[in-house]
């Protein structure tokens, strides 16, 4: 009989590193500027959702589960008017979702159930705030995939 805990420690790792290579596959091809700029007059532009993205799961797994020290400060990742480069937005995504996978790989059987209190969550242990954290992901890489196809469509300004 196959191992639960190995399973999900699998499937969920594989998740977020797929996570992690749709994004890509969306944003690379993009400019510096198309990075940054929202098509839309409502929203946020694709170099916002990634730091959002990032700020999330630093937080709530790496802050929480991970004891990392993260200090996460959601107001900025939507407002930052010095924001990092493209490339360096990018790198702290990809580093993030190194550590959610690794931190995943490392959960017991018994880890899944601990009590879970990350300030903004309803999550009430370890399992519901890394499904959450993957549904959320999952949300916001289908806006930044309809935000690439229409910058897409834009001069590469």
């Amino acid at each position: 009989m196959p191992d639960l805990t190995a399973t999900i420690n699998g499937s969920f790792a594989a998740h977020y590193e797929n996570l992690r290579v749709k994004l890509h596959k969306w944003v690379d091809p993009l400019t510096e500027a198309q990075f940054w700029r929202n098509p839309f007059p409502y929203g946020n532009d694709i170099g916002h959702l990634v730091l959002h993205l990032t700020g999330n799961v630093n937080y709530y797994i790496g802050a929480q589960i991970a004891q990392t020290g993260y200090v996460r400060d959601r107001h900025k990742e939507f407002t930052d008017e010095h924001p990092p480069t493209k490339a360096e937005a990018l790198q702290k995504f990809d580093d993030a979702i190194s550590l959610v996978a690794a931190t995943i790989r490392k959960q017991s059987s018994d880890d899944w159930s601990v009590t879970y209190s990350g300030r903004g969550s309803t999550s009430t242990n370890r399992f519901g705030i890394v499904l959450d954290c993957a549904a959320h992901a999952d949300h916001h890489i289908g806006q930044i995939i309809n935000l690439s196809r229409e910058l897409s469509r834009s001069p590469l300004t």
